[in-house]
């Protein structure tokens, strides 16, 4: 049985770019908050966190903390698999905005600002959640659906999906409809929420993956 001062927690957080030409990214409007949250209330149980954190605008002072930070979706990857391999985590919290499309052609130059227009051909980019269990049949796994315009039936619909989709344990389903938060926790049998803040979201998903865990000896 392992104590709690063992567990591991690996969390992913902030937005994933992707480059169009040697001067300019496509990225997104995620700011990597919810990990920070996320690995301070882990850090609070005992566990030992590590911390892969894109380029977010969200500063936080974390001690005790191992951050590792990213850019674009390859280093993302690339990070996944290096710490996955050989750092017999617990859990893995998939938080991070991970950029969906990429430019099918790689522009090695920066291209001239006085183009009169500029068409970029997109495709989709690998789903890195969905080969989370590849790495241990024990790894509890979280996943994240951020569906900014649905209603709660939406948000717990596709939560569910992803949930089945990419096998895993628990998905937090979350909105920022009229510029509130909501969320939902869902796992194959329960649904947990709905949350008005990351903070409370945070604070019930730290405490039910402790309890997972702990009552798993294989973790």
């Amino acid at each position: 049985m392992v104590t709690k001062n063992s567990k591991k927690i690996l969390i992913t957080a902030g937005p994933t770019w992707v480059a169009i030409d040697k001067a300019r990214v496509i990225g997104n409007i995620a700011s990597g908050e919810t990990g920070f949250i996320l690995a301070e209330k882990f850090k609070k149980l005992g566990a030992k966190v590590t911390l892969l954190l894109g380029p977010g605008y969200f500063c936080g002072t974390q001690t005790g903390i191992k951050i590792i930070r990213f850019k674009y979706f390859s280093q993302l990857a690339q990070l996944l698999e290096n710490e996955l391999k050989k750092g017999r985590y617990s859990a893995v919290i998939h938080a991070a905005a991970v950029a969906d499309y990429a430019p099918k052609k790689i522009i090695r130059h920066k291209v001239s600002s006085r183009r009169s227009n500029w068409k970029i051909n997109l495709v989709p980019t690998k789903k890195l959640i969905n080969d989370l269990k590849n790495y241990g049949a024990g790894l509890f796994i979280v996943g994240f659906k951020f569906e900014p315009d649905e209603d709660d039936a939406g948000l717990i619909e596709k939560g569910r999906r992803l949930l089945k989709q990419a096998d895993l344990d628990m998905v937090v389903a979350n909105s920022n409809k009229n510029t509130a938060y909501r969320a939902f926790i869902l796992d194959n049998k329960n649904k947990y929420g709905p949350f008005p803040s990351k903070i409370k979201m945070a604070g019930c998903l730290s405490g039910l993956v402790e309890k997972k865990i702990w009552q798993n000896s294989l973790y």
